[in-house]
Protein backbone atom coordinates (compact mmCIF):
# COMPACT_ATOMS: atom_id res chain seq x y z
CA UNK A 1 0.00 0.00 0.00
CA UNK A 2 1.16 3.60 -0.33
CA UNK A 3 1.96 5.77 2.83
CA UNK A 4 -1.10 7.84 3.98
CA UNK A 5 -1.43 10.67 6.62
CA UNK A 6 -4.08 9.32 9.31
CA UNK A 7 -5.83 7.42 7.01
CA UNK A 8 -9.11 6.54 7.68
CA UNK A 9 -9.61 2.93 9.34
CA UNK A 10 -10.18 0.68 6.52
CA UNK A 11 -6.19 1.16 6.20
CA UNK A 12 -5.50 0.01 9.90
CA UNK A 13 -8.37 -2.38 9.52
CA UNK A 14 -6.18 -4.50 6.67
CA UNK A 15 -2.89 -3.51 8.29
CA UNK A 16 -4.51 -5.30 11.37
CA UNK A 17 -6.01 -8.64 8.89
CA UNK A 18 -2.40 -9.66 7.57
CA UNK A 19 0.56 -11.01 8.11
CA UNK A 20 2.86 -8.56 6.90
CA UNK A 21 1.93 -5.32 5.85
CA UNK A 22 4.41 -3.46 2.81
CA UNK A 23 4.54 0.29 2.31
CA UNK A 24 5.85 1.52 -0.93
CA UNK A 25 8.29 4.11 -0.75
CA UNK A 26 9.63 4.25 -3.98
CA UNK A 27 6.30 4.82 -5.79
CA UNK A 28 5.30 8.40 -7.70
CA UNK A 29 3.71 11.17 -5.47
CA UNK A 30 0.49 11.59 -6.56
CA UNK A 31 -1.22 15.03 -6.02
CA UNK A 32 -4.33 13.80 -5.60
CA UNK A 33 -4.24 11.11 -3.41
CA UNK A 34 -4.20 10.65 0.51
CA UNK A 35 -0.38 10.58 1.30
CA UNK A 36 -0.06 14.12 2.60
CA UNK A 37 -3.52 14.72 3.41
CA UNK A 38 -6.80 13.87 5.58
CA UNK A 39 -10.27 14.72 6.36
CA UNK A 40 -11.37 15.62 9.69
CA UNK A 41 -14.30 17.14 11.42
CA UNK A 42 -13.75 21.11 11.39
CA UNK A 43 -17.34 22.47 12.87
CA UNK A 44 -19.36 19.90 11.68
CA UNK A 45 -17.95 19.49 8.53
CA UNK A 46 -15.78 17.35 6.79
CA UNK A 47 -12.54 19.71 6.02
CA UNK A 48 -8.76 18.56 4.22
CA UNK A 49 -5.68 18.82 6.89
CA UNK A 50 -2.41 18.88 4.03
CA UNK A 51 0.98 18.32 5.05
CA UNK A 52 2.70 21.13 3.20
CA UNK A 53 5.67 19.98 0.52
CA UNK A 54 8.52 22.00 -1.27
CA UNK A 55 7.54 22.58 -4.83
CA UNK A 56 9.16 19.65 -6.68
CA UNK A 57 9.06 17.37 -10.09
CA UNK A 58 5.71 15.28 -10.28
CA UNK A 59 7.77 12.61 -11.23
CA UNK A 60 9.13 12.02 -8.13
CA UNK A 61 9.10 9.44 -5.70
CA UNK A 62 7.43 9.61 -2.36
CA UNK A 63 10.72 9.16 -0.89
CA UNK A 64 12.25 11.97 -2.79
CA UNK A 65 9.77 14.49 -1.33
CA UNK A 66 9.99 17.28 1.49
CA UNK A 67 7.97 18.56 3.57
CA UNK A 68 8.06 22.61 3.03
CA UNK A 69 10.34 25.22 5.06
CA UNK A 70 7.23 26.27 6.59
CA UNK A 71 6.19 23.13 8.62
CA UNK A 72 6.96 24.68 11.85
CA UNK A 73 4.46 27.17 11.22
CA UNK A 74 2.33 25.17 9.55
CA UNK A 75 2.14 22.44 12.04
CA UNK A 76 1.31 24.90 14.86
CA UNK A 77 -1.79 26.05 12.62
CA UNK A 78 -2.62 22.38 12.18
CA UNK A 79 -2.48 21.21 15.90
CA UNK A 80 -4.31 24.30 16.54
CA UNK A 81 -7.23 23.40 14.37
CA UNK A 82 -7.15 20.12 15.58
CA UNK A 83 -7.53 20.98 19.62
CA UNK A 84 -9.59 23.76 18.85
CA UNK A 85 -12.40 21.36 16.79
CA UNK A 86 -11.86 18.09 19.18
CA UNK A 87 -11.13 19.22 22.65
CA UNK A 88 -14.55 18.75 23.68
CA UNK A 89 -14.17 14.61 22.08
CA UNK A 90 -14.84 11.98 25.06
CA UNK A 91 -11.15 10.87 24.29
CA UNK A 92 -9.54 13.94 23.31
CA UNK A 93 -6.86 13.69 26.33
CA UNK A 94 -5.88 9.66 25.36
CA UNK A 95 -5.64 10.64 21.44
CA UNK A 96 -4.26 14.39 20.93
CA UNK A 97 -0.91 13.23 22.52
CA UNK A 98 -0.58 10.24 19.79
CA UNK A 99 -1.27 13.10 16.97
CA UNK A 100 0.70 15.74 18.62
CA UNK A 101 3.29 13.05 18.35
CA UNK A 102 2.88 12.65 14.67
CA UNK A 103 2.95 15.82 14.00
CA UNK A 104 6.19 16.37 16.08
CA UNK A 105 8.16 13.93 14.12
CA UNK A 106 11.82 15.50 13.09
CA UNK A 107 11.70 13.90 10.09
CA UNK A 108 11.61 15.97 7.27
CA UNK A 109 11.61 13.53 3.94
CA UNK A 110 7.92 12.89 3.68
CA UNK A 111 8.36 9.44 3.43
CA UNK A 112 9.36 9.42 7.30
CA UNK A 113 7.22 11.23 8.36
CA UNK A 114 4.09 9.49 6.92
CA UNK A 115 6.01 6.05 8.00
CA UNK A 116 6.38 7.76 11.36
CA UNK A 117 2.88 8.53 12.04
CA UNK A 118 1.76 5.18 10.99
CA UNK A 119 3.66 3.60 12.85
CA UNK A 120 2.53 5.91 15.83
CA UNK A 121 -1.11 5.17 15.12
CA UNK A 122 -0.51 1.23 14.99
CA UNK A 123 1.53 1.17 18.64
CA UNK A 124 -1.58 3.34 20.10
CA UNK A 125 -4.18 0.93 18.49
CA UNK A 126 -1.66 -1.88 19.53
CA UNK A 127 -1.22 -3.54 16.00
CA UNK A 128 1.60 -5.78 15.88
CA UNK A 129 1.52 -6.53 12.39
CA UNK A 130 5.21 -6.29 10.84
CA UNK A 131 5.59 -3.53 8.46
CA UNK A 132 8.09 -3.59 6.11
CA UNK A 133 9.50 -0.47 3.39
CA UNK A 134 8.97 -1.82 -0.40
CA UNK A 135 12.43 -0.28 -1.26
CA UNK A 136 14.21 -2.63 1.52
CA UNK A 137 12.92 -5.70 -0.65
CA UNK A 138 15.12 -7.58 -3.04
CA UNK A 139 12.95 -7.27 -6.28
CA UNK A 140 13.53 -5.47 -10.06
CA UNK A 141 11.63 -1.99 -8.50
CA UNK A 142 11.10 -0.98 -12.10
CA UNK A 143 8.28 -2.96 -12.47
CA UNK A 144 4.83 -1.50 -12.39
CA UNK A 145 1.62 -1.65 -10.80
CA UNK A 146 0.31 -5.21 -10.38
CA UNK A 147 3.49 -6.72 -11.67
CA UNK A 148 5.43 -4.89 -8.78
CA UNK A 149 2.45 -6.31 -6.45
CA UNK A 150 3.33 -9.97 -7.77
CA UNK A 151 6.84 -9.09 -7.36
CA UNK A 152 6.97 -7.81 -3.87
CA UNK A 153 4.36 -11.08 -2.78
CA UNK A 154 6.46 -13.51 -4.46
CA UNK A 155 9.89 -11.93 -2.57
CA UNK A 156 7.82 -12.56 0.41
CA UNK A 157 7.01 -15.63 0.18
CA UNK A 158 3.29 -14.69 0.30
CA UNK A 159 0.56 -17.08 -0.64
CA UNK A 160 -2.08 -14.69 -0.35
CA UNK A 161 -2.20 -11.26 -1.07
CA UNK A 162 -5.45 -8.51 0.20
CA UNK A 163 -6.28 -5.13 -1.04
CA UNK A 164 -8.52 -2.62 -0.31
CA UNK A 165 -12.00 -3.25 -2.08
CA UNK A 166 -10.97 -0.11 -4.76
CA UNK A 167 -8.75 -2.63 -6.76
CA UNK A 168 -11.11 -5.10 -8.03
CA UNK A 169 -11.06 -2.97 -10.83
CA UNK A 170 -7.25 -2.61 -10.77
CA UNK A 171 -6.01 -6.74 -10.46
CA UNK A 172 -6.72 -9.67 -12.00
CA UNK A 173 -7.50 -12.69 -10.06
CA UNK A 174 -6.06 -15.06 -12.32
CA UNK A 175 -3.14 -13.47 -12.93
CA UNK A 176 -2.27 -14.15 -9.38
CA UNK A 177 -3.81 -17.21 -9.43
CA UNK A 178 -0.91 -18.02 -11.74
CA UNK A 179 1.97 -17.46 -9.88
CA UNK A 180 0.72 -19.15 -6.98
CA UNK A 181 -0.93 -15.99 -4.97
CA UNK A 182 -4.69 -16.01 -3.99
CA UNK A 183 -6.25 -12.59 -4.27
CA UNK A 184 -8.54 -11.08 -2.17
CA UNK A 185 -9.88 -8.09 -1.11
CA UNK A 186 -11.07 -6.30 1.84
CA UNK A 187 -14.19 -3.82 2.60
CA UNK A 188 -14.83 -2.54 5.46
CA UNK A 189 -18.17 -2.79 7.44
CA UNK A 190 -19.94 0.72 7.69
CA UNK A 191 -20.01 1.36 11.41
CA UNK A 192 -21.78 4.83 12.65
CA UNK A 193 -19.92 6.15 15.83
CA UNK A 194 -21.69 9.41 17.83
CA UNK A 195 -19.40 12.22 16.79
CA UNK A 196 -21.14 15.65 18.05
CA UNK A 197 -24.05 16.71 17.21
CA UNK A 198 -25.10 16.49 13.61
CA UNK A 199 -25.32 14.07 11.39
CA UNK A 200 -22.57 11.47 11.25
CA UNK A 201 -19.80 12.29 8.75
CA UNK A 202 -17.89 8.38 7.80
CA UNK A 203 -14.20 7.70 6.18
CA UNK A 204 -12.54 10.52 8.05
CA UNK A 205 -9.41 10.41 9.19
CA UNK A 206 -8.43 7.50 11.86
CA UNK A 207 -7.31 10.96 14.26
CA UNK A 208 -11.51 11.03 14.39
CA UNK A 209 -12.25 7.58 15.13
CA UNK A 210 -9.47 7.92 17.89
CA UNK A 211 -11.23 10.80 19.34
CA UNK A 212 -14.49 9.80 19.89
CA UNK A 213 -13.37 6.10 20.84
CA UNK A 214 -11.49 4.60 22.96
CA UNK A 215 -8.25 2.27 21.66
CA UNK A 216 -10.37 -0.37 23.23
CA UNK A 217 -13.50 -0.07 21.28
CA UNK A 218 -11.21 0.95 17.90
CA UNK A 219 -9.74 -2.83 18.23
CA UNK A 220 -13.32 -4.26 18.31
CA UNK A 221 -13.90 -1.78 15.01
CA UNK A 222 -10.38 -3.02 13.34
CA UNK A 223 -12.00 -6.30 13.31
CA UNK A 224 -15.40 -5.32 11.26
CA UNK A 225 -14.60 -6.21 7.68
CA UNK A 226 -15.19 -8.63 5.09
CA UNK A 227 -12.77 -10.65 3.11
CA UNK A 228 -14.15 -11.45 -0.63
Amino acid sequence: MQPYFLPYIGYFQLIKAVDTFIVYDNIQFSKKGWINRNRVLINGQDEYISLPLKKDSDYLMVNQRFLSDTFEQDKQKALRKIYENYRKAEHFEEAYPVIESCYNNPERNLFDFVWGSIRNVCGYLNIKTPLVISSEIGIDHQLKSQDKVIALCKEVKADEYINPIGGVELYDKKDFNDKGIDLQFIESTPREYKQFSGSFLSKLSILDVMMFNSAEEIMTMLTEYIIL
